[in-house]
């Protein structure tokens, strides 16, 4: 039975005792901007270090998946089923050339779509005017092409129109597109003569740039008959290119050799010119590799910055420390104040960061002409990183200020 003077329900606190010391949620943010917002230069300072790595990361991710997007549309766009057929060499390292039949045997190959056959004219040269001294090429070349070229290698005509049975008998040439930028020839205005082993030419079209086929680029072509006549052309060719049937690229890849030189098909080279461009995608993987790790070295440097930071604010904050202890303040809820405090200074800087960097990779892609993109994995992991180098900052600052005891923070303040 209850007596008449004891309580009944619940213990209560007893009286004069101070009741137990509570930090509510919503009073955590609050308490732990103060620091912040008396030391604001230093909070902008320590949120920097985060935001050069967070945004270092998102740009490299983001300026990388964006040119490997546009590096495989220009992949899938001119197509991986191109193949070129060039002279080989033999056991001894001479080379050997393609036989005359190599387009027409190649043709024939189960599996090929068409097949253009061209020859570089050795020694022959191209130049704007013929008062240009012969050593002056410029690095362009001539060469032998027929009218089965635009089609096998999907080209298109900037200016003009290509070359023909009826035009290639007669002295005219196509200019590729890096040929005629080197010789000064932005269009067909004024009907542009080129200068061709002492002889006239006449510019009847430019080509678009070819990427699969940058020697076209470098080339003046001209007609198979036109060469013959006066360039001692004699059919032979010296590059055939193959375009295959999607679905048996590779095992056409393997007949071309038989298939262009049946006696000798080890001496015959066969490549597949996209493969270089799928080789680019490997080189920019390792190159954002290295500069992932460059950001994750600035975010090193960040959370070292930030764990400065809030030792020091432990250092000039034991008055505040030592007073909130002897109002009641648990150790935790100390520690959980500096912790927090690390944390906003880590994921402010994970926002900037963020925002940075995708405004990189935006300008950066839209001046290049790629679609932008931003992985959204690479911000989470980012948003992630930052608060996790917050916390690993800000854990020894936040247990070092709830070990101050309040008679010692107050003493030596």
């Amino acid at each position: 039975m209850i007596g008449p003077d004891e309580p009944s329900g619940p213990s209560r606190t007893p009286a004069g005792a101070a009741p137990p010391s509570r930090l509510r949620a919503a009073d955590l943010l609050p308490v732990a901007a103060v620091g912040l917002r008396t030391r604001r230069m230093r909070a902008v300072l320590s949120t920097l270090g985060v935001a050069i790595g967070i945004a270092a990361v998102v740009s490299v991710l983001g300026i990388t998946r964006s040119s490997q997007a546009d590096l495989l549309a220009r992949i899938d766009r001119l197509g991986t089923n191109l193949l070129t057929v060039t002279d080989g060499r033999s056991a001894n390292g001479r080379e050997v050339p393609l036989p005359v039949t190599a387009a027409a045997t190649i043709r024939r190959t189960d599996g090929v779509r068409s097949a253009a056959p061209t020859a570089e004219l050795p020694g022959v040269q191209v130049f704007r005017s013929d008062r240009i001294p012969a050593t002056l090429t410029g690095g362009l070349s001539v060469r032998v092409a027929d009218p089965s070229l635009l089609p096998t290698l999907n080209a298109r005509v900037a200016h003009g129109t290509y070359l023909s049975r009826a035009t290639s008998a007669y002295p005219t040439t196509v200019l590729g597109h890096a040929t005629a930028q080197t010789l000064g020839i932005r269009d067909l205005a004024g009907t542009p003569r080129v200068w061709v082993q002492d002889r006239w030419f006449t510019v009847i079209g430019i080509l678009e740039p070819l990427e699969l086929a940058p020697e076209i680029d470098l080339s003046a072509l001209i007609g198979p008959e036109i060469a013959a006549q006066g360039l001692r052309y004699g059919g032979r060719p010296s590059r055939v290119y193959v375009r295959a049937d999607v679905t048996r690229t590779t095992e056409v890849s393997g007949l071309l050799g038989r298939a262009t030189n049946p006696e000798s098909p080890n001496e015959v080279d066969v490549s597949r010119p996209s493969d270089a461009l799928s080789a680019r995608l490997e080189v920019a993987d390792a190159g954002t590799s290295l500069f992932v790790g460059l950001g994750a070295v600035a975010l090193l440097v960040g959370g070292i910055g930030i764990a400065n930071v809030m030792v020091i604010a432990v250092l000039e904050r034991r008055t505040e420390i030592g007073l909130r202890r002897a109002l009641g303040a648990a150790r935790g809820h100390v520690a959980v104040q500096f912790l927090v405090e690390s944390l906003m200074l880590a994921v402010a800087g994970g926002v900037c960061g963020v925002v940075i960097g995708a405004a990189v990779t935006y300008a950066l892609a839209l001046q290049r002409g790629w679609q932008p993109l931003v992985p959204p994995a690479a911000v989470g992991a980012a948003l992630v990183t930052a608060v996790v180098v917050g916390a690993v900052a800000g854990l020894y600052p936040a247990m070092r200020a709830a070990r101050l005891s309040p008679t010692d923070a107050l003493r030596t303040a």
